[in-house]
């Protein structure tokens, strides 16, 4: 329920895998590619965009504003995003990773890592890898 799944035009791209759980109110929005893999988890209220909105129009409201930093986000088969996590443009998140609640994600989360904060970081590896 109150999920938001957004492709702008032309060209938007978003694609779920098979087995993949989205919870309630998550936000994932393509300005050219958003690739979600297989059995993927998502906690409530995650907000995935592969771009973010100009600001520098002085007299344009950011509504309003092009599109910026428009780069494809990924996140890998198995991996589980907590609640509230934002995945910046650009982003990919390895392979059966886990993303901790209310992070904020601006670079790549190794596989098999838990990543937590506002910057992400690595805090643990999980066995296996």
């Amino acid at each position: 329920p109150g999920c938001w799944l957004l492709t702008h035009e032309p060209g938007g791209r978003l694609e779920v895998g098979d087995d993949t759980s989205i919870a309630g109110y998550c936000v994932l929005s393509a300005a050219a590619h958003v690739r979600i893999g297989r059995s993927v988890l998502f906690a409530r209220n995650v907000y995935i965009a592969d771009h973010r909105h100009g600001f520098e129009l002085d007299d344009t409201p950011i509504v309003d504003q092009p599109l910026q930093e428009i780069r494809p986000v990924v996140v890998e088969d198995g991996a589980w995003l907590g609640q509230n996590v934002v995945l910046l443009p650009g982003v990919t998140v390895g392979r059966g990773a886990v993303v901790g609640a209310n992070s904020v994600i601006r670079e790549d989360v190794p596989p098999r890592s838990v990543v937590a904060g506002a910057p992400g970081r690595v805090v643990r590896r999980l066995s296996g890898s």
